[in-house]
């Protein structure tokens, strides 16, 4: 057997593999032999059937099984020997006067190479890292959230801007017949709320779906319907009121603070407030360091240029998957996945060329915290290491669950080595401004 490579360009070559009859033919004349020892063929005795017979019936198949095994294993140990770095899989060439009558045969693989290219991790534009401050507003309104949600709902008599209405939306022609409840500060404009204001239980009013909240997702859930039925909605709907309440506010004191966090553990207004500050910013922290991620990754694709074997890899798409794609499919394909490889290499690249690895026992202690994390939410705040080390277990045998905190841990690791490597514009943001400034 003879194996030869010849390089097109820096990012595409052509593997050819020799294969004579002298590689596979004493493998193929071993399995036969074994074939005509349990050949059971009528009138002859087993194991006595003539070789010629064995051979006109199976001799083609095996040989064929034989060197297509001899060819990818052949095809794989050259690629780890020459270190050859590809892209997607090796493709053979049609060769139209090609025939498995011959002895002897010629393979030809297409191959699409890894492009060299090198990382500049000191940004010339600097990246924005954003630490998002929770302001009084924003604690005001969670406070008044907790009083709410802890409060005595009282039964009203009529509708008032502080009220929540429960009632029956209807429209006949859309099929609409949904019992809701709403709050009236939910209400879009001041003609659809005075219509409101002062009604009572049975009254019904005529409304009209467009600009009736001030969020479409009040809409959807009000007359549960999908994203798509109630976009763009304009039809007449009647509201038969049925209920009336107001939520008296729960006062601000021990028992509602052990209600919420737990015996003793808050004290005072003040330390509540601080309390939701810490858990507000705590979860801003994990939406603004994705965001950094995200930022350093558009910037590492923007600014890292090399070329890829694109012909190649529009050619592969087109037959990676179980079902052949046509060229123009495989060429929205590639536009689609091209940002994505990109980040992939230099990725690759980075964690390579600074030593980040990762390995089983690192991941499994990450899969535990998450786990003890989740754990903690549901009130078991101190689990036994063998309960959670079992659990870790169960989970990363689920492989695409090992794969999802896999891909978590190693953007964690990423964001550290990038924190300690690129110099970023520190900004202290609202998070309403970040919501803003980041997603317009």
């Amino acid at each position: 057997m003879n194996i030869t490579k010849e390089s097109i360009d820096s990012l595409n070559a052509v593997v050819k593999v020799d294969i004579t009859a002298t590689d596979y033919k004493e493998k193929v004349e071993s399995i036969l032999a074994d074939y005509r020892k349990k050949a059971d063929i009528p009138g002859f005795r087993k194991g006595h059937v003539p070789m010629g017979m064995i051979k006109k019936q199976y001799g083609k198949s095996v040989m064929i099984d034989e060197i297509n095994k001899m060819l990818q294993e052949s095809l794989n140990n050259y690629l780890t020997e020459e270190k050859l770095e590809i892209l997607g899989n090796p493709l053979p060439k049609i060769n139209d006067n090609f025939s498995w009558d011959a002895e002897d045969f010629s393979f030809e693989f297409e191959l699409g190479l890894t492009p060299q290219f090198d990382v500049d991790l000191s940004a010339k534009k600097k990246i924005t890292q954003y630490n998002i401050i929770a302001e009084d507003s924003l604690i005001d309104k969670e406070v008044e959230n907790l009083q709410t949600r802890f409060g005595k709902v009282i039964q009203k008599d009529e509708v008032a801007p502080a009220s929540s209405v429960t009632g029956v939306f209807v429209n006949a022609d859309k099929e609409i017949e949904k019992k809701s409840s709403i709050l009236i500060s939910d209400i879009k404009g001041k003609i659809n709320t005075k219509k409101f204001i002062g009604s009572k239980v049975g009254d019904v009013l005529e409304l009209k779906a467009k600009n009736l909240f001030n969020d479409d997702s009040k809409l959807i859930a009000a007359l549960g319907l999908t994203k798509e039925e109630a976009s763009g909605l304009e039809v007449d709907l009647s509201f038969t009121i049925e209920e009336i309440t107001e939520t008296e506010l729960a006062e601000l004191n021990q028992e509602l603070f052990d209600k919420i966090f737990g015996e003793g553990k808050v004290a005072t207004t003040e330390e509540l407030r601080a309390k939701i500050k810490e858990d507000a910013e705590g979860q801003f922290q994990q939406q603004s360091e994705q965001q950094l991620l995200n930022a350093v990754t558009e910037y590492l694709v923007e600014n890292t240029k090399f070329d890829l074997p694109a012909d190649f890899l529009k050619k592969w798409l087109a037959t990676a998957g179980e079902n052949p794609i046509s060229e123009e499919q495989a060429n929205e394909e590639f536009e689609k996945s091209e940002k994505g490889l990109r980040y992939q290499l230099i990725e690759s690249k980075i964690m390579s060329a600074n030593d980040i690895k990762l390995d089983f026992e690192e991941l499994k202690e990450y899969a535990k915290g998450f786990i003890k994390a989740q754990m903690a939410q549901y009130g078991n705040l101190d689990p036994e290491d063998k309960e959670l080390e079992d659990i870790a277990n169960r989970v990363l045998g689920n492989q695409d669950e090992a794969k999802r905190l896999q891909d978590q841990l190693v953007s964690k690791k990423l964001l550290d080595f990038y924190k300690e490597t690129i110099s970023f514009k520190e900004k202290e943001v609202s998070y309403d401004a970040f919501v803003k400034e980041v997603y317009k």
